[in-house]
């Protein structure tokens, strides 16, 4: 599985294209092919996925139960804007206009990795999220570990 590191800075073009930064495609598994799906995220940025993993996800999220109404909400907030797209020859890749929007893109993005994804960002709207949020990092750990233990630890310790 994939593990994505890194930040990256790129600007669309004006078709709404970016360059896919080396350092990122370095990491890409060779069984990619140069296939993604990118999809709406939780916040107000879109998120990347290779189609290895996004395809257990969308499995998942096809098998919940219709008739519950939260169920369709979310079905259709998560899955109505995933969108598939390859890398072309000059390894860009070409961003729908709705997604952008959605986001708030306008020229400036940052690709920011989220281990097995990649975020996109307003490059803006990112540095203001992390200005707002970096505090509660510390405070933030110390409650997941309650769920998940220490994400710190090695097995020897």
């Amino acid at each position: 599985m994939t593990n994505f590191l890194g930040e990256y800075e790129v600007a669309l073009d004006a078709k709404g294209r970016f360059l896919v930064p080396s350092g990122f495609r370095k990491q890409l598994p060779e069984s990619n092919g140069g296939n993604f799906v990118v999809n709406r995220g939780f916040e107000k940025c879109l998120v990347l996925y290779t189609t290895e993993v996004w395809n257990p996800i969308a499995n998942k999220i096809n098998k919940m139960n219709d008739l519950v109404p939260s169920v369709r909400d979310f079905k259709r907030l998560f899955m109505n804007g995933a969108t598939p797209m390859e890398l072309d020859s000059a390894d860009r890749l070409l961003l729908p206009k709705q997604l952008l929007e959605y986001a708030g893109i306008k020229k400036d993005m940052i690709i920011a990795a989220q281990g097995n994804k990649v975020e996109l960002w307003d490059k803006d709207t990112y540095y203001e999220y992390l200005r707002q949020n970096a505090a509660k990092m510390g405070a933030l750990a110390a409650e997941l570990a309650k769920d998940y233990g220490n994400p710190f630890s090695t097995d020897d310790e």
